[in-house]
């Protein structure tokens, strides 16, 4: 059945990972009709879906942990650049969430009655809650959509690519997307919209994202005159799987068991190396993040690597039978790639994983555009230079909930209707265009991830950021000569069209601020400016005026 051409709701979510299902549900929940959108299918693209680990929350059973705690642990590892409230927010709900979560029926794994819980890198205690054998996001996942099943206010609409905000007067009044197997644009009214599109991470050529984890929403708000906020530090997971050949199996499954298990991390010459860069490890899964990118990329560098250029984790100390309790049915989905931990190490390198900045927002979940929030990985502020391990769940689920209450007030207290007029310009413009016989997406895609990754990965120059500067804009200012017209089903060029523009657009963001950080902190990290520098403790910000970026610092909220 043809999509119409219009369809209006009182709330318009954009992305139906664990952020976009829980904003939803939340905003029916209020008395809000609403349209869950997203380019792929509803509830099985972006994050959450993919992700295998833990959830870190502070449960109270026992007085063994409480909110505080968490609270500081995500304060330290943010290096002195979270946002207090937003953080805080996310520590003290994050009970609540997995606790409904629970009466859902997720299936957090339990002993004697009480939650499991395990240990992860920069925690002071195990506090994080999981579900068995690896199967925490996709179990997340299941539970929400079928909490969406039953609510017939919230109207699934996948295919669709949200290509801009709608405005009037400067307050968000829904959004004009391309309909991507009609080929048609598709408008779409709302008195509040949420952004729960994800991260960028699709942007680096070793990556651990979904497909459509590019960025779109940091694009869409900045467009919108919404600010974007730490738009410099991306995660790189340490130990993303490298080496032998893992088909069908995520690359950052090695997670949770080395942190079950006791992994050893070693270099090319089969020694432990952290100790090196001023951490313990010990054969435990202690050192953050940042700590562990940094010493195998400088191991490597050094000619300390492994084959291909990573480090070995090794689990031959563990016997089968810990392996199968730790792992369960991925040891037989190892075996048939061929990987018997008990006698192989694997290779492993960093990898993109998260990124801890994005939309800026208060605690309500609000950006400074009216009618336009913000939920999930979308967000930026709450994890400041380094996001908690553990943390990425949480604030899906929290941030979901808060942006769709505080979207659905809005829109409760909305009186007048938008008319067609607000969609007619980003209609005409998907609509206008021509076949462009040399317009190769694919390799306009493979270069810019080369350059992101090859320039602004892990370790940066003011060199390679202006390099990658300058050319991230000369691939945007090639894009207009070659765009596609809409109006063709099934035709693919318009949305990679889109999403190069958004591809370069956010690639800017990242670089043009990691080149104004002339310090390294967290995630990001110069060659040339080594070490915290006490001045650059505050946040930047960035904004668009006249269609140029502008960075301004802003000090981090007390």
């Amino acid at each position: 059945m043809a999509l119409p051409q219009c369809l209006a709701a009182d709330v318009l979510v954009i992305g139906s990972g664990g952020a976009g299902m829980y904003a939803a549900i939340e905003a029916a929940r209020q008395g809000c009709s609403v349209i869950l959108a997203d380019r792929s299918l509803i509830g099985r693209g972006g994050a959450t879906v993919m992700a295998q680990m833990t959830v870190a929350v502070a449960l109270d059973e026992g007085g063994l942990d409480h909110p505080e705690h968490h609270y500081a642990d995500t304060l330290s590892a943010g290096r002195g650049l979270c946002d207090p409230a937003i953080a805080r927010l996310l520590c003290e709900e994050g009970p609540a969430r997995i606790r409904e979560m629970d009466g859902w029926g997720v299936g957090w794994a339990r002993e004697n009655g009480e939650f499991k819980r395990a240990f992860a890198p920069g925690h002071d205690r195990a506090r994080c809650v999981y579900v068995d054998f690896l199967n925490t996001g996709p179990a997340v996942s299941k539970t929400l959509r079928a909490q969406l099943n039953r609510i017939p206010e919230i109207r699934r609409v996948g295919d669709l690519l949200v290509s801009a905000l709608a405005l009037r007067d400067g307050e968000c009044v829904g959004a004009t997307a391309l309909h991507l197997s009609g080929g048609q644009p598709v408008s779409i009214a709302a008195d509040a919209t949420v952004l729960a599109t994800g991260g960028l991470t699709r942007m680096y050529r070793r990556n651990s994202a979904s497909a459509n984890m590019m960025g779109d929403g940091y694009a869409l708000a900045l467009a919108a005159g919404a600010e974007l906020i730490d738009m410099e530090f991306v995660q790189f997971f340490p130990i993303g799987h490298l080496a032998p050949r893992l088909v069908g199996m995520d690359p950052i499954m090695w997670d949770p068991f080395r942190y079950k298990l006791g992994g050893r991390l070693l270099n090319g010459r089969r020694e432990e190396f952290i100790h090196r860069y001023g951490s313990k490890d010990d054969g435990r899964y202690v050192v953050t993040r940042d700590v562990a990118t940094y010493a195998i990329i400088k191991e490597a560098e050094a000619g300390r690597g492994s084959p291909h250029g990573g480090a070995w984790l090794s689990f031959e100390h563990c016997s089968q039978a810990e392996l199968r309790a730790a792992g369960g049915p991925v040891i037989d989905r190892l075996a048939a790639n061929g990987i018997d931990l008990t006698k192989q190490a694997i290779e492993v390198a960093p990898i993109a994983h998260y990124h801890m900045g994005g939309v800026r927002v208060d605690a309500t979940m609000a950006t400074r555009v009216p009618g336009l929030y913000a939920a999930g990985e979308a967000v930026g502020g709450a994890n400041g230079a380094n996001r908690l391990s553990g943390n990425a769940i949480t604030e899906a689920l929290v941030f979901g909930r808060v942006a769709g209450k505080s979207a659905a007030g809005h829109a409760r207290r909305k009186v007048s209707k938008v008319d067609a007029s607000v969609f007619a310009k980003e209609e005409h413009r998907l609509a206008e265009g021509r076949a462009a016989p040399d317009f190769n997406p694919a390799a306009m895609v493979e270069e810019l991830q080369s350059v992101m990754q090859d320039d602004v990965g892990p370790f940066r120059t003011q060199a390679g950021l202006e390099r990658a500067l300058g050319r991230l804009r000369a691939l945007r200012a090639e894009l207009p000569s070659v765009k596609p017209a809409a109006g063709e089903a099934y035709d693919t060029a318009l949305a990679d069209w889109l999403d190069l523009c958004t591809l370069t657009r956010v690639g800017e963001c990242v670089a043009a601020a990691a080149l104004a950080r002339s310090e390294s902190r967290g995630a990001h990290q110069r060659e040339d400016f080594p070490g915290m520098d006490p001045q650059w403790a505050f946040n930047q910000a960035l904004s668009l005026a006249g269609g140029e970026l502008r960075i301004e610092s802003s000090a981090v909220p007390a």
